[in-house]
């Protein structure tokens, strides 16, 4: 049976947060791989500059 999880990504500090997923491709196979990483929304902007 799957497990359901729920995140809340506002913190009472302010800040908030968003989950970026990145598709990578390996330059040897040629396959894309996915990575996840929780990162404030300022850098959200700066990564996909």
């Amino acid at each position: 049976m799957a497990k359901k999880v729920v995140a809340t990504l506002k913190t009472s500090t302010g800040k908030d947060w968003a989950k970026v997923i990145r598709a990578v491709k390996n330059p040897q196979t040629g396959a894309y791989t996915f990575k996840t990483e929780m990162m404030t929304a300022e850098m959200v902007k700066e990564t996909f500059k």
